[in-house]
């Protein structure tokens, strides 16, 4: 973020003297500017909720005692170097060196252990000896050896000398200088006051020593680590789920300040590794062909760029840098002759192939590689190549593209387990940590109970629901049944057509189911005004050109714009015709539209696709029977609107792709199940939404919130919302502020711009799905019952925050929603506010369920994910798998996306 003023002028030049004959002219104190604006934090908590059936529960925290509260950790910075002073930046470098540093001058430590995060920080629990040590270490060749077994010293079955110069050996010995100096002290009394609810710099860095401290012990166990997730390499935690790469399974803990004290959260957690092994199956499997010869070697090469491989028969451990350009019975090298030496004393060479070279000089037998590239494992300038089936990836490398469709699938059947079993395997996880043998955490006087902490639940019970002809109804468990039931506020669709993009169904058949299940839900839908075939000579056409051709047909025989189209696709999920057709019906033409891709169709199905049509255009199909009394706690009092923000990033692997910003706002106040959504790219991967207000002029905004204001205004009878209750997805706690601050300023100056005399009152709350509590019943097999909220024991000691289960968890362990509360200037109390936020789980049009989050959070995602489907970004950013893309510094221009037309901009186009 820009610096908002503070030490942007301490580089200024001092001010010109002022000449002997000016009287300066007295400036007029802007007091405005003069006051620094106070910085908003989050509210406390007000009290607990008391609503609701009482039922107890059990979490995957476990108490932590600590009883070393009179010390201190010594924060120390390292910095490690080569002999000649370069700095090391290789990961997987430090933390041997460090451990190298505590074998050979752990007496100089003064008998200490330390905590090291494997960068440039460590700590010890009291000072070290001395303020300020250098020392030099030396390291046998290094790999980063995760657990990858013994690798024999000696390399190629010891080859002739001339031939080790050849291969460079990976350094057999290095000398390291390792820096030691102190940095900063933090009072672990810091902890008991962050459990008073003082938090602090120093509380937050003592919790992160905690959480130092077990990546440290699981990185001795050889596991690798991500953030704070930990995973073994045991072939018994992979799970293969296509394309060459496997979901592995591990485990979160991280230390946690609660209400009851320090609690230690334990959570089954999973990641995506490289499938291990010989390189070619990799391959073979991640492009899924047939074999080695039908391999694609340019996506090979990107795919295989940074991995780590070991080289048979040595079992030497190196990373890839690239291909060669020949195969390995072409690419040459030169050798160099024993004892020969030319004219100029230099040794003599000759040029062989590297399939000559294993195949004569080092007797390996070699089946296929000899028209296949050999893999690089050298310098750009001096490139060392090994033949492609004597290379096998390491295990434990994180595969950090974006999954598949079927992948994804495949990873959540494969790692999803039932209440009971995660907790058995929670157990286990905490019983093998073997934390208490930890001498870091000891010093510190820490000791963590076996047993999951016991909470207190409950149970709010579920909206009643509105349907056709004056129908009420509850829900039972989260759900509810429309057999029988009209919708609340069914469309008429007269003018519609059929666009089938060579899907194979019987048309006539499914118009007329979907015909006559409308007229049950009490849609009347008259018959299309034609079906409108695609030509089997477009059907190998790119997506775009036959969605153009599609148009020119209907253009030509409709005799005027459609209310809306449906269309058939020919594959499920990913049909690539989705995006650009989105983008004509939407952008171009301002046409409702459904897509369905006619596979399994029943009864079933034909219903939730009505329901999304239905809502698409301007039907409600079922509201809270409060939504129109006057019943709504604090809503029905004013003019309220509700806003769900959220912003969806590329994949960790694509740095270059814009991330999307998007807004829903609800509309003709006082209802609360009707939304519109604003939807813009911005910079990637940044997470503020930074078009909330966008002034061009001084009477113009282009901004997110003015055109959602002026939408409320003109849809709520002319009435200015004096209450905005802001719910944003996917921040992190770091990052309250900079919402409390930095998104929230926007929002007020975009409501001071369209009048500077209106100030609405404000509602912040954030809701977070992915962390790693969760609840289960004692002795009970099941999930926790739908409208389960938790504000006690493991929330927050001083912040208003609470958990709710609003859905029915039917497969896997329910995930609770955490939502925190970071502004309330309406006055809420605990009861209301959690009343309002399981309502909202309630009124999403798509579902006949109660969904995890609330619908605005829903439908900001799902407005997300179709307006960016309007572009295609390109695939070129498949970045290296193993690091993040790097681009070019300096800002990219971000690519905007269109706007949709104005008949459908204030639509449920996302449904």
């Amino acid at each position: 973020m820009e610096s908002e003023g503070n030490g942007a002028h301490d580089d200024l030049p001092p001010p010109p003297p002022v000449p002997p004959n000016v009287v300066p002219i007295r400036a007029e104190a802007d007091v405005q500017q003069v006051k620094k604006k106070p910085m908003r934090t989050p509210i406390a908590r007000k009290g607990l909720g008391s609503k609701g059936q009482k039922i107890p529960l059990l979490t995957n925290h476990f108490k932590v005692n600590v009883t070393g509260v009179d010390g201190h950790f010594y924060h120390y910075s390292i910095a490690i170097a080569y002999e000649d002073g370069r700095p090391v930046d290789g990961k997987g470098v430090g933390r041997k060196v460090m451990e190298k540093v505590h074998e050979t001058y752990g007496s100089e430590f003064g008998g200490k252990n330390f905590a090291y995060d494997g960068e440039k920080s460590l700590f010890t629990v009291g000072a070290l000896p001395s303020n300020k040590v250098e020392y030099n270490v030396v390291l046998e060749d290094i790999s980063s050896n995760r657990n990858n077994g013994n690798a024999s010293p000696d390399h190629f079955d010891n080859p002739n000398e001339s031939d080790r110069k050849r291969l460079r050996r990976p350094y057999r010995s290095k000398t390291y200088k390792v820096q030691i100096s102190f940095a900063a002290k933090i009072p672990m009394q810091a902890i008991g006051n962050a459990l008073r609810g003082q938090e602090s710099e120093n509380s937050q860095e003592a919790l992160r020593v905690l959480d130092i401290i077990l990546r440290q012990h699981a990185a001795k166990q050889g596991c690798l680590l991500v953030r704070q997730s930990f995973f073994h390499n045991d072939p018994k935690n992979f799970a293969d789920i296509g394309g060459g790469v496997l979901g592995c399974r591990g485990f979160h803990s991280s230390f946690r300040t609660t209400q009851g004290g320090l609690s230690l959260n334990i959570d089954v957690s999973t990641t995506m590794i490289i499938q291990p092994g010989p390189v070619v199956d990799f391959l073979i499997a991640n492009q899924n062909v047939k074999d080695p010869y039908s391999l694609d070697w340019a996506k090979a090469k990107r795919m295989l760029k940074n991995l780590r491989v070991t080289a048979n028969p040595s079992n030497q451990e190196y990373k890839i840098t690239g291909l060669s350009e020949k195969p390995c019975r072409e690419q040459t090298f030169e050798l160099k002759q024993k004892g020969g030496k030319n004219g100029n004393g230099e040794a003599e060479t000759i040029e062989v192939t590297v399939y000559e070279y294993f195949v004569n000089y080092r007797k390996i037998e070699l089946r296929y590689s000899a028209d296949l590239p050999c893999v690089n494992v050298g310098k750009p300038k001096r490139p060392t190549y090994i033949p492609l089936e004597l290379c096998s990836l390491v295990s434990l490398q994180r595969y950090t593209k974006a999954l598949s469709t079927l992948q994804r699938a495949s990873l959540v059947e494969k790692s999803r387990q039932k209440p009971q079993e995660r907790m058995t395997i929670l157990t286990n996880a905490l019983r093998n940590s073997k934390y208490d043998a930890e001498p870091m955490l000891r010093s510190c006087g820490i000791s963590i109970s076996s047993s999951f902490t016991q909470v207190e639940g409950r149970v709010l019970p579920a909206p009643r629901l509105k349907f056709g002809n004056g129908e009420d109804f509850s829900p039972r468990n989260g759900r509810w049944n429309l057999n029988n039931k009209k919708l609340v506020e069914p469309i008429k669709i007269e003018r519609w057509a059929v666009a089938n993009f060579s899907a194979r169904c019987d048309t006539r058949n499914l118009i007329r189911d979907l015909i006559k299940i409308g007229q049950m839900k009490g849609i009347n839908i008259e018959e299309p005004f034609d079906v409108f075939e695609e030509s089997p000579q477009f059907r190998r056409a790119p997506a775009v050109v036959r969605v153009e051709k599609m148009f020119d047909e209907i253009q030509s025989k409709l005799p005027g714009a459609p209310q809306f189209l449906l269309c058939l696709l020919p594959e499920r999920k990913n049909c690539d015709i989705y995006g650009p057709w989105k983008r004509k019906n939407l952008a171009e033409f301002g046409i409702v539209t459904q897509c369905m891709a006619p596979m399994r169709v029943n009864d079933q199905y034909l219903t939730n696709l009505l329901l999304k049509i239905n809502a698409k255009l301007g039907g409600l199909n079922s509201l809270l029977a409060i939504e129109r009394t006057p019943a709504m706690p604090m809503i029905s009092k004013a003019p309220t609107i509700i806003l769900g923000m959220d912003v969806s990033h590329g994949s960790p692997g694509q740095s270059d792709i814009p991330s999307i910003a998007a807004v829903v706002s609800s509309r003709q106040w006082p209802l609360i199940s009707r939304y519109r959504a604003s939807v813009r790219t911005q910079s990637p991967k940044v997470e503020m939404i930074d078009s909330l207000f966008k002034k061009v002029s001084d009477n113009e905004d282009e901004g997110i919130i003015r055109e959602l204001l002026l939408d409320f205004y003109t849809s709520s009878g002319k009435r200015k919302p004096d209450q905005i209750i802001i719910f944003r997805d996917g921040v992190s706690e770091s990052q309250f502020n900079q919402v409390l601050n930095v998104e929230l300023d926007q929002i007020i100056e975009a409501c001071k711009f369209l009048d500077e005399k209106w100030s609405p009152k404000f509602v912040v709350i954030v809701a977070q799905k992915n962390h790693h509590t969760k609840f289960f019943q004692q002795g009970v097999p099941d999930n926790v019952p739908p409208g389960t909220v938790i504000d006690n024991k493991i929330c927050h000691p001083r912040n208003n925050d609470f958990y709710l289960c609003a859905h029915a968890g039917m497969i896997g362990t329910t995930r609770p929603t955490h939502y925190h509360v970071l502004l309330d200037e309406v006055g809420f109390s605990p009861d209301d506010l959690q009343e309002l936020v399981h309502s909202l789980s309630y009124v999403y049009q798509r579902s006949t369920t109660a969904i995890s989050v609330v619908a605005p959070i829903c439908y900001a995602h799902l407005a997300a994910t179709q307006v960016s489907s309007f572009i295609k970004f390109e695939e070129s950013s498949e970045t290296s798998s193993s690091h993040g893309g790097m681009t070019a510094p300096g800002p990219i221009p971000v690519l905007q996306l269109p706007r949709l037309k104005d008949n459908v901009c204030n639509s449920m186009f996302f449904c």
